[in-house]
């Protein structure tokens, strides 16, 4: 029996997903808590997929369940699209990995071009987490540089230089990390989301070889950064020289088709890219200006090549769903629908939040929606509205396990499956599925009071 959520919901858990009980037990014996990503831990037990379509993903018993995970964000189009689909499986009986140049990388690359103007030059590589690691070692070659300067709560991938200060708390000035050298933290400088006169500061008393930041705020806009700050951190990299780096990973293709740069109006130098890219399938890139890029030619003017190896860089099922995707992406529509669907969960959420009387409110923007429970202060009366006046030390927070847990449990019954608080949607989703989204969180609501979990 389950330690963290309380014994009548994991007992209607476990009737409801008899499968993925067993299959659990399997993978404790070959994986680390029974799982491969720290995210798709959960208690009692995690939800097995069998196969996907669209906004629904359906486990071994037959459950269907609303999806707003997509894929970590990396399915822009829906689960098992047709286009992409088409393009892997022909692609598939043609190679898999020649160990050579092929056309499709060059294609891939030009639809990026077309969406992303500033990308100039770029390299595939194979996540987010390699697409910033090769941004941060570009950086460094051509500015000589050591330093890199990040914002308190961003996630730029699980590498050693960028993952500490990605999550809470902040306020202890101490950002070590099992596994992380002190020499390694001694490179990074943190400063506090939203703040330009302390972003200055730190440029002029730390001379760091670049900034990097996610393009809506971190954790995808958990702490929005909105258009007036991030054109005043254009403005300052650019009169204090220093390399600005765009985090595109969840952003780029997804705020609109060509990223938040696109949304903004903002030329940042460098950019990462990853997920919706590949079309779902594991791809990553780094782009920007080509003086920069330059840093990875044999002979070129800094006299120090970057060496770059990486043996699925480009490979040509990634770059075969990467043209399908983007090319579908193009059109613009995916982007808008996803858009909607995500004002009108937040929309409905709020709603149904007042009537039921319960102290939760959503938030967020684009295609993403983020419940805060246990809120304190005024209910949203704009989708402009962000909770706490946009503090890091309220919104980016530890939420009580056991509540976590039980919620998302909650919800799974119901036939939804948020990650965690937040959900990401999709161009497949309809207003069909926001409906019975909101219905789900109510019943979710009301099983969470039957167990005394919130009031």
């Amino acid at each position: 029996m389950s330690q963290t959520v309380s014994p009548s919901l994991t007992a209607a858990y476990r009737e409801k997903f008899p499968a993925s009980a067993k299959l659990y037990e399997r993978g404790k014996r070959v994986f680390p808590n029974g799982v491969t990503h720290d995210g798709r831990y959960l208690q009692p037990f995690p939800v097995y997929v069998e196969h996907a379509l669209g906004s629904k993903k359906y486990d071994p018993d037959g459950n269907e369940i609303i999806d707003y995970w997509m894929g970590h964000g990396s399915l822009l189009l829906g689960h098992s699209h047709p286009a992409v689909v088409e393009a892997v499986q022909s692609q598939a009986g043609r190679a898999t990995h020649p160990g050579a140049c092929h056309e499709l990388e060059i294609e891939w690359a030009e639809c990026v071009q077309r969406l992303i103007p500033s990308v100039e030059r770029m390299r595939f590589v194979n996540s987010g987490t390699e697409a910033t690691l090769m941004a941060l070692r570009i950086c460094r070659i051509v500015s000589g540089k050591r330093k890199v300067l990040k914002f308190a709560g961003h996630f730029h991938g699980w590498h050693d230089l960028l993952i500490p200060a990605a999550d809470p708390p902040y306020n202890t000035g101490d950002y070590g990390m099992p596994g992380i050298t002190g020499g390694v933290l001694g490179d990074l400088v943190v400063v506090p989301p939203n703040d330009l006169a302390a972003l200055e500061r730190a440029i002029d008393e730390q001379d760091p070889a670049c900034v990097i930041l996610e393009g809506t705020g971190g954790h995808w806009g958990l702490v929005p950064m909105r258009g007036e700050f991030l054109r005043g951190v254009r403005e300052v990299t650019v009169r204090k020289g220093v390399i600005l780096i765009f985090d595109e990973v969840i952003t780029g293709f997804r705020v609109a088709p060509g990223g938040s740069q696109e949304h903004y109006k903002i030329h940042p130098d460098m950019t990462t890219m990853a997920k919706i890219l590949a079309g779902g399938l594991p791809g990553g890139c780094l782009g920007g200006r080509a003086d920069l890029m330059a840093a990875l030619e044999f002979d070129n003017r800094y006299g120090k090549k970057m060496k770059h190896p990486g043996t699925y860089n480009g490979n040509p099922l990634s770059a075969a769903a990467g043209v399908a995707a983007l090319e579908v992406v193009a059109t613009g529509e995916p982007c808008r629908v996803a858009n909607d669907m995500g004002l009108k969960l937040r929309t409905g959420l709020n709603e149904l939040f007042e009537r039921k009387e319960v102290n939760w409110i959503a938030y967020g923007e684009f295609s993403g929606a983020t419940i805060v429970p246990n809120y304190e202060g005024p209910r949203p009366r704009s989708d402009d509205f962000i909770p706490y006046n946009n503090a890091l030390e309220k919104l980016d927070i530890k939420i009580d396990q056991k509540l976590t847990h039980a919620f998302r449990a909650a919800l799974l019954l119901g036939g939804v499956d948020f990650f965690g608080w937040r959900a990401m949607l999709s161009g497949a989703h309809s207003p069909s599925d926001i409906g019975r989204t909101i219905v789900a969180v109510s019943e979710a609501i009301d099983l969470l009071r039957g167990e005394s979990l919130i009031s």
